[in-house]
C-alpha cells in the first residue's frame, strides 16, 4: 500500500514563487520588487547596527537555553506595550492591557484567529479589500470565513466613502482588521480625521477592531505610526492588536511578533489572556526566545533604544526618497501624474495601478518581479536603477 498515493500537491506561495523565478533568470539588470523586505543600495537586508550589538550583550550575558514561558519574555511584553500604546497609556495605567508573544506577526495572526473561532465563534470578520493574501488563508485555517470591506476604487486609488459606507452595515459585534499604517498592499494610509470617522462607526456598531501593525516605524514615525491604534485604545474598553518586529527590527527570520489585548478590565484581561495561552499550547507550546530578547535590550536600553530609532528613520527616508525619485524618473516619459499616487503612499508597498498584464510583461520583457496584483515593494529599489524602472514602466504601459 503507497499510503501518501493520494496526496496532491498543492500550488507553491506565489510570491516566494515569484522569488524562486528572480534568482533562476539570468539577467544581470533583473529587479525583486516582490517579497516584502527591506533592501539597502546594495541590494541587501543588512542587520541593524543595534540589533548587533544587542546579541552581543546577549551572548555575554545569557545564562540558560530553557524554555519561556507561554506568554513569553516578560521583559520584551512591556517594553512592546510601551512602545505600541504609548508609556502614558490609561490602558497599561489601570492594568488591563497584556502581551503575549508570537512566532512572528503570523503567529500573531493565527492566533488571534483561533481565539476568535473558539471564544468569538457567532462573530463576523471583516477584512479589506485588498488585503495581505496571507490573511485570507491565516483565518480560514482558523475556520474562520471573512467578509470584505472596500478600501479603494477601480482606479486603485484609496476610497474613503466606500470604505465608511460598508463599515456601517457591518452587523454589531462583528470583528474588523484595520491596518495601523502603511496599508499593505496599497500604501495608502488614513488621515487622522478618516481615523475619527472610522473609531465613530465602530463604537456605534460595537464593532471589535483588531489591528495590524506590521510596520510601526515605516510610516512616519515609531509614534506618529501608532496614532491611530492609541486613539482607538483611549476610546474604546476592548481592541485587539497583532505587532511584527520583523521589519522594524530587521528580525525576520527570527520570527518575533506578539498578540496584544485591551481588556474592559484586569479580570477579562486574564480570562483573554488564559485562553490566547491555552490556544498558542496547541500551536507552538512557547514562542522562540532569541528575537525577542533582542528587542527587550534595545527597547530597554536608552542607548540602544536611540540608534534603533535612528537606523529606522534612515531606511523610512530611503523609501521616501526612492517613491519621490521614481516619479521623477518616470517624468521624462510623461507618467508622472499618472503615477503620482506612488508619493502618497506610505511604507514598503505600492499598489502601482498596474494591470497583471503589464506586470507580467514587465517580468518577461524587462526581468522586473512583481506580484501580480501589481504591488511593488519600494524598498527593494535602488535608487540608481529608477531611470531603468521607469523605462521599462513606460514601454508596457505605451
Amino acid at each position: 500500500m503507497k499510503h501518501f498515493a493520494d496526496v496532491v500537491r498543492v500550488p507553491g506561495d506565489p510570491i516566494l514563487g515569484l522569488l524562486d523565478a528572480y534568482r533562476a533568470d539570468p539577467n544581470p539588470a533583473k529587479l525583486d520588487l516582490g517579497v516584502g523586505v527591506y533592501k539597502d543600495a546594495l541590494g541587501l537586508t543588512p542587520i541593524p547596527k543595534a540589533v548587533k550589538l544587542a546579541e552581543q550583550r546577549l551572548i555575554d550575558s545569557e545564562q540558560t537555553k530553557s524554555y519561556i514561558g507561554g506568554h513569553g519574555d516578560p521583559l520584551f511584553g512591556e517594553q512592546l506595550l510601551k512602545m505600541v500604546l504609548g508609556e502614558g497609556s490609561p490602558a497599561l495605567i489601570e492594568n488591563r492591557a497584556g502581551c503575549t508573544q508570537t512566532p512572528g506577526g503570523t503567529g500573531a495572526l493565527r492566533l488571534v484567529g483561533d481565539f476568535i473561532a473558539k471564544c468569538l465563534p457567532s462573530r463576523g470578520l471583516w477584512l479589506s479589500d485588498p488585503t495581505w493574501p496571507i490573511h485570507e488563508t491565516l483565518f480560514a485555517a482558523a475556520r474562520l470565513k471573512a467578509e470584505h470591506y472596500p478600501y479603494v476604487d477601480a482606479q486603485n486609488r484609496l476610497d474613503v466613502p466606500a470604505m465608511l459606507e460598508a463599515l456601517q452595515r457591518i452587523p454589531s459585534g462583528d470583528v474588523v482588521l484595520l491596518h495601523a499604517c502603511c496599508h499593505n498592499p496599497t500604501g495608502y494610509d488614513l488621515s487622522r480625521d478618516e481615523w475619527h470617522q472610522v473609531l465613530e462607526i465602530v463604537r456605534r456598531r460595537e464593532l471589535l477592531p483588531l489591528f495590524d501593525f506590521a510596520y510601526q516605524g515605516f510610516g512616519d514615525g515609531i509614534d506618529e505610526d501608532a496614532w491611530a491604534v492609541r486613539l482607538f485604545v483611549e476610546a474604546l474598553p476592548e481592541v485587539l492588536i497583532t505587532s511584527s518586529c520583523s521589519k522594524n527590527f530587521g528580525l525576520y527570520r527570527e520570527r518575533t511578533g506578539a498578540l496584544i489585548v485591551v481588556a474592559a478590565n484586569g479580570e477579562s484581561l486574564l480570562d483573554v489572556r488564559s485562553q490566547f495561552a491555552s490556544v498558542a499550547r496547541n500551536l507552538w507550546s512557547t514562542p522562540p526566545s532569541h528575537g525577542a530578547a533582542v528587542v527587550a535590550t534595545i527597547l530597554a536600553n536608552p542607548e540602544l533604544r536611540q540608534l534603533w530609532q535612528q537606523e529606522v528613520a534612515a531606511k523610512r527616508e530611503r523609501i521616501a526618497g526612492l517613491r519621490k525619485g521614481l516619479v521623477e524618473a518616470l517624468a521624462p516619459h510623461g507618467l508622472a501624474e499618472r503615477f503620482a499616487h506612488i508619493t502618497q503612499q506610505r511604507g514598503m508597498f505600492s499598489y502601482t495601478g498596474l494591470t497583471a498584464e503589464q506586470v507580467l510583461r514587465l517580468r518577461r520583457e524587462n526581468s522586473v518581479y512583481l506580484v501580480e496584483s501589481g504591488r511593488a515593494n519600494i524598498a527593494g529599489l535602488d535608487a540608481a536603477r529608477l531611470d531603468q524602472l521607469a523605462a521599462a514602466i513606460a514601454r508596457v504601459t505605451a
